[in-house]
């Protein structure tokens, strides 16, 4: 298979965490004789400063013209704080997921049994969790209508659903539900919100054509408590922007470290694959930050267009260096292995995974890991 990829890497750690990833695929692509051509370009802080905006006219182009875009993180300590909205760095990305129409955020939570102890939850709550979050992300709050007065004291922003953008989603996440465990669980506030109202209305209609999965509503509120106290219970979570915007940066509490979670964000002809760690700037260039979300984004791109068995190769290289402790110190605060160590070996694992390049016992101690 041949593949043009955008790799927009952005801003802080972004570009190191990236560069794994994209190692990763170039192994993938010697094991399983595939082509991956990688395009640059710019988005977020530092597209701002060298074009004036968060997304320039060219990356735009190549997103749209090719098969994937593998994103790293948007976000400066300069440009954040910006009055100016329209020149912040997250409307690059918030543009970019328009203009390519994307309409589905997911994420899996599912924590490694070598890190469970990471988790400020008990062991014996998240062992064997296993669900996906299913986030709307072209509608609701954050795209409709927003108003503030000119004394800047009364301001509102405006949540609006359309039954079409409900009926896309619910589809995508009940298909997904077909091939896991058979249940969705739509959480929003129906209790009090109309467009909660039209989402339950909605799924409730399309679950009756897929008889074979189980479907259950929770209000956001008692879901963010459920996410905490019983993980085990859910599969397939589906709901609107914000709540899911709010609900899966919780649920990676599961997995021990927000380093460790990577996103594929859908639309009908286009496809965005990032970690769901912000840009982390205290960190750029330090060789301390965590790339396995951004790796596992390469995977789930991979799984994206059926090649499950490289996916599971990225996985299976992921998990051997969770488990021969080979990680950045968010994992583990005693590893002396950086950024770039960890992307190496899992990398050299996809490559040879039964001619290991390291020596064991120094993988334990902290040294180099090259023989």
């Amino acid at each position: 298979m041949n593949l043009k990829i955008a790799v927009l890497s952005g801003d802080g750690i972004g570009p190191e965490v990236v560069l794994q990833a994209k190692k990763a695929l170039y192994a993938i692509g010697v094991v399983f004789d595939h082509e991956f051509v990688f395009e640059d370009a710019l988005i977020g802080a530092v597209a701002i400063e060298k074009t004036g905006k968060p997304l320039p006219e060219q990356t735009l182009n190549l997103c749209l013209n090719t098969d994937a875009v593998l994103f790293g993180t948007v976000g400066d300590l300069k440009q954040d704080g910006n009055s100016n909205t329209h020149l912040s760095p997250i409307q690059g990305l918030l543009k970019l997921r328009q203009a390519l129409g994307l309409y589905a955020n997911i994420r899996p939570i599912k924590p490694y049994k070598d890190l469970l102890d990471l988790s400020p939850i008990k062991r014996k709550i998240i062992e064997d969790t296993d669900f996906v979050i299913f986030r709307e992300i072209s509608g609701g709050s954050y795209f409709s209508e927003k108003k503030i007065n000119e004394q800047g004291t009364l301001a509102s922003d405006l949540c609006e659903y359309s039954d079409e953008e409900i009926i896309r989603i619910t589809h995508l996440a009940f298909r997904t539900a077909q091939k896991r465990r058979k249940k969705v669980t739509l959480v929003d506030k129906a209790s009090i919100l109309e467009t909660s109202r039209l989402w339950r209305k909605i799924v409730k209609e399309i679950s009756e054509n897929y008889p074979d999965v189980a479907v259950d509503f929770l209000y956001v509120d008692n879901a963010a408590m459920q996410i905490i106290i019983n993980p085990k219970q859910f599969d397939v979570i589906l709901t609107e922007n914000l709540f899911g915007d709010i609900l899966s940066d919780e649920a990676s509490v599961i997995t021990g470290a927000i380093g460790l979670l990577p996103s594929a964000s859908l639309g009908n002809s286009s496809a965005l694959f990032e970690p769901i760690h912000g840009s982390f700037p205290e960190a750029k260039r330090k060789n301390i930050a965590n790339p396995i979300a951004s790796i596992l984004s390469a995977a789930m791109l991979l799984d994206h267009f059926g090649l499950q068995e490289e996916s599971r190769r990225v996985y299976e290289s992921v998990e051997k260096a969770i488990e021969l402790n080979v990680v950045t110190a968010d994992l583990n605060p005693y590893s002396k292995f950086g950024t770039n160590e960890v992307g190496d070996f899992i990398t050299n694992y996809i490559l040879s995974k039964d001619d290991l390049y390291f020596k064991s016992d120094n993988v334990y101690i902290g040294q180099s890991t090259i023989v």
